[in-house]
């Protein structure tokens, strides 16, 4: 543990320049008394560290010293490029400098560590567009990219469903979800998100922005994916699900929209049925949704919606009685399209 400690330490200065003990202390999840003895052994071991007193003090490198990362063990080496995926890296056009730091890398690696890049790349494959989508990246990607690195003010012109419209936008980030990418930007004083396949142009100005450095990418994404899902999921239907209408129910519907119908499920009744709320975008979507339940779910409410889905049952009913296949008992369809187990 300490050996792994202390090259933490050696690379936080590296790649930090000037850090006080207290900061050291912080990352490294240890005591300033620790950062003290790393200090020290550091120093033993020939690593010219350097402490600089006064109030914008801390310690510091040697200018120029650097450090080839011989102290990863294979589970670290492996992990490093693991995270180097190559799939969305190459969407944003940095498919070279991703190559060039890989590269950077191993030939850093001492010798028992050179094939970590072979074996993570024979283990592990990131495959980010859904089913039956194009894996073709938005056009436009690249160069929002490249004002996302650079902090430029952007001119966009963007699709909505009826119109287009301009914004001159901040770029703050880029987020892969599903395989469609989104932007995070700011907008006045606040923060939006844009679809990057419905930017029609970008013109990237000259101007640069002061970006706001307390800015959380991951958790700004992870409340605006929260408050949109519930945006969206507005409405509520009454259904009454056997246990199995439960279990399919997970696969039929949106997760949020599942948690929250086991959330709200009263008890069983004698024949195991549930009576639950069903969050949903729209009546629609909740006869396309409950449909796929066959006679595992009955509709208790909105009474518009019961009287769909009775009719469906109804039309179904008439389709199969009485009516029999020619040839064999049953006919399986010509072409399903079926996932990989």
């Amino acid at each position: 543990m300490r050996v792994s400690r202390l090259i933490s330490l050696l690379l936080l200065l590296q790649s930090r320049g000037t850090m006080t003990a207290a900061d050291l202390a912080a990352e490294l999840e240890v005591s300033e008394r620790t950062i003290y003895r790393d200090v020290l052994a550091l120093s033993a071991a020939g690593i010219p560290v350097y402490a600089d007193r006064g109030r914008t003090g801390g310690y510091r490198l040697l200018g120029g010293y650097r450090t080839r990362l011989t102290g990863l063990s294979r589970a670290e080496a492996e992990a490093l490029f693991l995270a180097g995926l190559p799939g969305p890296a190459g969407d944003m056009g940095l498919a070279e400098a991703v190559t060039a730091a890989r590269l950077k890398v191993l030939a850093a690696l001492p010798p028992a560590l050179r094939d970590a890049s072979t074996r993570t790349g024979q283990r592990f494959h990131l495959d980010v567009p859904g089913w039956f989508e194009s894996a073709d990246p938005p056009p436009l990607l690249a160069e929002l990219a490249r004002a996302v690195w650079q902090d430029r003010t952007v001119g966009l012109r963007y699709r909505r469903r009826d119109r287009e419209v301009t914004r001159s936008v901040q770029p703050y980030g880029l987020v892969l979800k599903n395989g469609i990418w989104y932007l995070a930007a700011r907008v006045g004083a606040g923060h939006r998100t844009y679809r990057v396949d419905r930017v029609v142009t970008v013109d990237v100005q000259e101007e640069t922005f002061d970006r706001d450095h307390e800015f959380d990418l991951a958790g700004f994404w992870a409340a605006r994916a929260e408050e949109f899902v519930r945006e969206v999921l507005a409405d509520r239907v009454t259904v009454r699900l056997s246990p199995t209408g439960l279990r399919v129910l997970r696969h039929a519907a949106e997760a949020f929209a599942y948690a929250e119908a086991v959330a709200a499920a009263g008890g069983p009744d004698g024949q195991g049925w549930v009576v639950t709320r069903l969050p949903v975008e729209s009546l629609d979507v909740a006869y396309d949704v409950l449909l796929r339940l066959g006679p595992e779910v009955e509709v208790l409410d909105p009474p518009e919606l019961r009287s769909r889905m009775a009719e469906a049952a109804d039309r179904l009913g008439r389709l199969y009685s009485g009516r029999r296949l020619s040839g064999s008992r049953s006919r399986r369809p010509a072409y399903r399209r079926r996932r990989p187990r």
